[in-house]
């Protein structure tokens, strides 16, 4: 019992170190950004065109998941242990669905065993729609 109850204690007392994971999915690549909890001090940036060679691969899941896996080992050697989560598509009067790689990269933090705080989606929504291109015709295929 007193053994349970000390593996119990240690749980409680654990420290979670935050930063902010900030992703940015398009439909061609994927951003991932940490910073600290004030958002001022970037930690890494890193993008799946930095890893990948091919252009036509950055949209991949394998390259979010790549670019996941350095930024995990990055954060582990730094101390940080738990993340608030920002994820955000192309937004305004472009997509406002995330692109590919976005789950790719929260499911590979939480493996590698990070915790997560809040998640919250930062796409930007216009309020007054402004005109979409392709001209009052639209766009002739």
């Amino acid at each position: 019992l007193s053994i349970l109850f000390s593996k119990f204690l240690m749980q409680i007392s654990k420290k979670y170190i935050f930063g902010i994971l900030h992703i940015y999915a398009s439909k061609n690549n994927t951003f991932v950004h940490i910073t600290d909890v004030s958002s001022k001090e970037t930690i890494i940036r890193m993008s799946a065109g930095m890893r990948i060679n091919p252009e036509k691969k950055e949209k991949s899941s394998y390259s979010a998941l790549t670019i996941a896996k350095e930024v995990c080992s990055i954060c582990k050697d730094i101390g940080i242990n738990a993340f608030h989560v920002k994820m955000r598509a192309k937004g305004g009067n472009h997509s406002r669905v995330l692109g590919p790689g976005a789950h790719i990269v929260l499911r590979t933090m939480i493996r590698s065993g990070f915790k997560i705080g809040r998640i919250e989606d930062t796409t930007p929504t216009p309020t007054n729609c402004t005109r979409k291109k392709g001209g009052r015709r639209g766009r002739r295929v």
